[in-house]
């Protein structure tokens, strides 16, 4: 049953990810599982899988920003 509640929370973060970015939801699904944030996500130990889907999606923008921010100056 926990694997199906984090699948069904995975697929919302990506759901909201595609509508905010404007992108499909193979897309988000795949910026989603490559950042860091996922990392985390995966990971019990964290906690993150006990926050909330909009706390997570936040992180993960930030993360989308602060890369971008350091592709460019790089």
């Amino acid at each position: 049953m926990r694997d199906q509640v984090l699948w069904r929370k995975t697929g919302r973060i990506a759901a909201i990810l595609a509508e905010r970015l404007g992108v499909d939801i193979e897309r988000a699904f795949d910026i989603f599982y490559n950042s860091h944030e996922y990392e985390l996500f995966a990971n019990p130990d964290s906690g993150l899988q006990l926050l909330s889907d909009e706390y997570i999606l936040n992180d993960l923008i930030n993360e989308l920003k602060l890369n971008s921010v350091t592709s460019t100056t790089n």
